[in-house]
Parts: C-alpha cells; structure tokens; sequence
C-alpha cells in the first residue's frame, strides 16, 4: 500500500481504514473456517500424483495487519513424495514456517488466513484439502496424520507439567480409545526410548527444565511421534543445539522415518543439514519458490543467483577466507513488494529481461526447476 508521507508512517484515520476492511475480509474467513457439520466432499479433492503424501499448489497466505497486508507466502507450489525428506530452505522472513503453518492449521488468526491455493494431503482412502478444511475436521488430522517437531523445545514444553503427563496427553487426545492409563503409560515409555533415551523411567517422571536441550527435543520429537504420522513436519529442529547433538538428533529423525514410513518437511537454514538429510530441496525468498529440485540438482547445479549466493555464504573446510560471502542488499517491503523479481534489486547477474515481471518457472530437467530470467533462451516458461 503507498504511504502518503515521505517518512513512511500511517496517519491514524489510515491506519483504522485499513483495520476496517482487513476485519471485513477475516471475518469472513474466519465464519466460513468455524462451520460445523460440514459435508466431506466440500474438502475432499485428487492428489495429481500419488505418491505424493503432500501437494502445496498455489498457495497463498497473507497476514492483515494495522500496515497493510504482508503476503507470507505469495503462490507456493512444491511436492513432498511420501518416505522421502524435502528440506525447505532460505533466510529469516522468507515464507518456510508460515508454509507449515499453514499445513497445520496453526496460522495466527484472525490475522494470519490461507486465502487461496490448495494443500492436498494424501490420507490413504481419501485426499483432504486442508485450505478447506474447517475447524472441526482438522483437529483429527493434527497430530494424527500430519505432526510438527517446533524450533525451541523449552518455549514448546509446558514448564509445570511432568514430561510423562505432557506426552500421554497427546496419545490420549488422538490415538487413546479403549486404552487404559497403564496402555497410555507403557507406550509413553516406549516413545521415550525410541527417540534414544536410556533413563526412560525417571525421564518420565521430570519436569523439562531438569533436562537438557537435546533431551528435551527428543522429548518434542517422541510427542510429534506419538501416533506415527504420515507427514512430519521438523521446523529448524536443531538450531538450539550443539554440533554433536545435532548429527544425534538428525540420525535419529532419518531412523524413525524409516520405521514408521513417514515423510518429513525439513525447515532449516543450514546448508549442511539439507546436505545430509533431504532427498529434495526448495528454495524459498520472499514468500516465494525461486528454485526446486532433487539435492543433487541444487548442490551440484545451483541455477537461481539466491540459491548461487546461499552456497557461497556457506564455510568450507581447508578454504582459508578474510571473511564469508554475503548477499548484499536487503529484501523488500512485504507490504509492498515489486511486481519486477524480487531478487533483482540484489542479483549481481541481472540481464535486460530482467526488468519485466515476475519470471515464471522454467524447467532446466525434469526434477529441476528455477524462476530466472537468465534460463528463458534456454528453455520456454511453463
């Protein structure tokens, strides 16, 4: 939106304008997402490919806030096949949580609102749409089908619960029926020592702030896994933690996923982590996909000139440097962006296309896929 003043600011009458016609849209949503009984086929759909446990297709999600409205994720669309890891990467701001989020459901509202664009989730028997999905369906689904390991366990845990009573209540609110407390109990214990910890039976019985920061993400890690689900989503689960904890936690992710033949969404900015764990990667900048492709495809051939400078910026061993790369320059104004790339402003490889929209996606094989306009000569925009 264009501010009327040099120094940016929003008188008052602005700001309540804006207010007013943000509190129609969300209302609104908000009325169509708190339906009760609503028939399944209104957000039953196809998968276009089934092996696919998730299709993001056009997704578009927007925060409305007293400034204007802030387009998190402006037309996202990447796959995550089911049994594989598809690592999502890109810096602070650009769109990785806020697509999750908007997986789970658990957006900021009344602000934060899916407004269009489709998320099919592959159930088995049927296919859900979870941007259409109301209220009361996706509490069955949370936790059940598609669960989430968050970024900071100690913000996560509830401090004045024992770790035991937190994890039942999980297993009891989806996956308890006709199982008795000792049931709840003995599978409780069984998840404590299947995210690798040996004092399952004291661990129980602790409250989080005993325990330390690798052990309590393995406590996150054995809730996400209470009732196997087909999709888990790993938002930076390791940013907290030191090296060696880290390649712990990682292995531990990639065991557990082949055990119970889950998919796992990765959230991360380490390169190295994506390295090690994801069968694919997206790029993500600004709220938008710029690059995709299998890790081979995006390690070895790094194409879009973000994806070139994440790799520059990265440390490598025995390369002796005054100091590391960075991107120069600063991402532009969610409220406001350009309708140009929105990398152009700080792309050193600019060409004269470059000047137009928003580059479309092109295909440079059948797995890798870019949205530049340097690659337009070599193949046509889909």
């Amino acid at each position: 939106m264009a501010k009327k003043h040099p120094e940016g600011y929003l008188t008052a009458k602005e700001a309540r304008k804006i207010s007013k016609a943000n509190r129609k849209i969300t209302n609104e949503l908000e009325k169509k997402r708190k339906r009760k009984n609503v028939p399944e086929s209104e957000y039953t759909t196809q998968m276009k490919n089934p092996e696919n446990a998730v299709e993001f297709d056009d997704l578009h999600t927007y925060f409305f806030t007293d400034a204007g409205t802030v387009k998190s994720v402006d037309g996202v669309s990447f796959d995550v096949p089911i049994g594989k890891t598809v690592g999502v990467v890109g810096e602070s701001g650009c769109g990785k949580s806020v697509t999750s989020l908007s997986l789970m459901q658990l957006l900021q509202r009344p602000h934060g609102q899916i407004l269009s664009g489709e998320i099919r989730l592959n159930l088995g028997d049927k296919v859900y749409d979870i941007a259409k999905t109301p209220q009361e369906a996706m509490q069955k689904i949370r936790g059940n089908e598609v669960s989430m390991i968050f970024q900071e366990p100690m913000t996560s845990l509830n401090p004045v619960f024992r770790i035991g009573e937190q994890i039942e209540e999980v297993i009891e609110l989806h996956d308890g029926e006709g199982k008795t407390k000792e049931d709840i109990k003995a599978r409780c214990i069984e998840l404590l020592e299947q995210v690798g910890i040996a004092n399952s039976e004291g661990v129980y019985k602790m409250f989080p702030h005993e325990l330390s920061g690798g052990m309590r993400q393995r406590i996150v890690i054995a809730m996400a896994l209470a009732c196997n689900p087909k999709v888990i989503i790993a938002d930076e689960p390791t940013t907290a933690l030191d090296v060696t904890i880290q390649a712990q936690i990682l292995d531990l992710l990639r065991n557990l996923k082949d055990e119970i033949n889950s998919s796992i969404m990765l959230i991360t900015h380490d390169l190295g982590v994506i390295a090690e764990m994801a069968d694919y990667v997206v790029v993500m900048y600004a709220g938008r996909v710029v690059e995709k492709g299998t890790a081979e495809d995006i390690f070895e051939h790094p194409s879009h000139p973000y994806t070139i400078g994440l790799m520059a910026s990265k440390p490598v061993v025995g390369k002796e440097v005054d100091e590391l790369y960075s991107i120069p320059g600063k991402v532009p104004n969610p409220i406001n962006m350009p309708n140009y790339c929105y990398f152009k402003d700080r792309c050193d490889k600019c060409i004269e296309a470059c000047n137009g929209e928003y580059p479309c996606e092109i295909s440079l094989s059948e797995t890798h896929k870019v949205s530049c306009y340097r690659y337009y000569d070599q193949k046509e925009g889909k």
